[in-house]
């Protein structure tokens, strides 16, 4: 879908919504404000609401003609209030109900993605009767174990020995009941941004301590944010259209984000997709579209312009 003005979209009341409960409201409550100053300065009619308090009836009670979704994770980027707004007949930003629930649930986005064919790690879920060993020897060491429906990296470890691998386990359940253990892919580390039907240019993350966590996303200033990325120009735009066929492939709309190593021997691998990425000073996709010639206002802008169009 292009980034153009959906024409049965009135942005005569735009309401940002942010903060909520999730584990990601801090990062949440960032996005919201920078989110809601943008629209500001650009003149649009735009109020902030976080629903922890009042939920959805405050948000009603506002009557908005659309909704800036800048609600991280659960309860804001799942589905849930994608679905209240149909239900509301309110337009919102970014993708419908069945890609917001599918990009939050990182298993079964790869199930999607590995039954079009498209190239993800192999991963297990886990639980408190796994058998460690047998998840060692399927996929490797090091690996990857992460909760299911968390973002920003939360509750994530690289597990480098069998006998870490269940604190591990443990660590990740305190933030989800669904905790899936995947594939380490060595090699580099890119995001690719996209808004409508246009792909901003690849960002290639380095950071010094090899895992991009929490601290590097949001807190340190160590982490490198290599634009150019440094791919070759073919291999930039094959990492283009993987990504567009990867948001395409959960029915992705509006804008999102998606996640890509490249290994040693040239290849993509998928890991996740992000439906309503951070739009704070260190996130990336701010950072994309600026070196693309969009400086934030009209990012944040152009992502409303895209309202209603799920």
């Amino acid at each position: 879908m292009s980034a153009e003005v959906a024409t049965n979209v009135s942005f005569e009341n735009v309401v940002v919504v942010y903060g909520g409960t999730s584990a990601e409201r801090e990062v949440s409550l960032k996005s919201g404000a920078a989110v809601l100053e943008a629209l500001q300065r650009k003149g649009v009619n735009a109020s902030g609401y976080d629903p922890r308090d009042n939920g959805l009836v405050g948000l009603e009670q506002l009557a908005p003609s659309v909704v800036f979704v800048a609600l991280h994770g659960r309860g804001g980027e799942d589905g849930t209030l994608q679905g209240a707004l149909e239900l509301l007949d309110i337009a919102y930003t970014g993708s419908g109900v069945l890609a917001s629930a599918l990009g939050m649930d990182k298993q079964r986005t790869k199930q999607v993605w590995s039954a079009v064919g498209l190239p993800t790690p192999e991963s297990i879920m886990l639980d408190e009767a796994a058998d460690w060993s047998a998840v060692v020897a399927q996929l490797g060491l090091p690996l990857i174990v992460k909760p299911v429906h968390e973002g920003s990296t939360l509750g994530i470890s690289i597990v480098k020995s069998q006998a870490a691998l269940e604190a591990a386990y443990r660590e990740a359940a305190q933030f989800d009941a669904r905790v899936m253990a995947e594939r380490f892919i060595v090699g580099e580390e890119y995001t690719v941004a996209l808004l409508g039907d246009q792909v901003l240019p690849a960002i290639r993350v380095e950071v010094p301590g090899g895992f991009y966590d929490y601290e590097a996303k949001y807190i340190a200033n160590t982490t490198q944010y290599h634009l150019p990325c440094g791919l070759s120009s073919e291999h930039e735009a094959e990492l283009a259209v993987l990504c567009q066929q990867a948001f395409a492939a959960i029915g992705g709309a509006g804008w999102g984000r998606v996640d890509v190593m490249r290994d040693n021997d040239g290849r993509f691998w998928l890991l996740e997709v992000n439906t309503v990425p951070g739009m704070t000073d260190h996130s990336l996709v701010p950072q994309s579209a600026a070196h693309a010639g969009i400086s934030f206002d009209d990012l944040v802008l152009k992502i409303l312009q895209t309202a209603g169009g799920q």
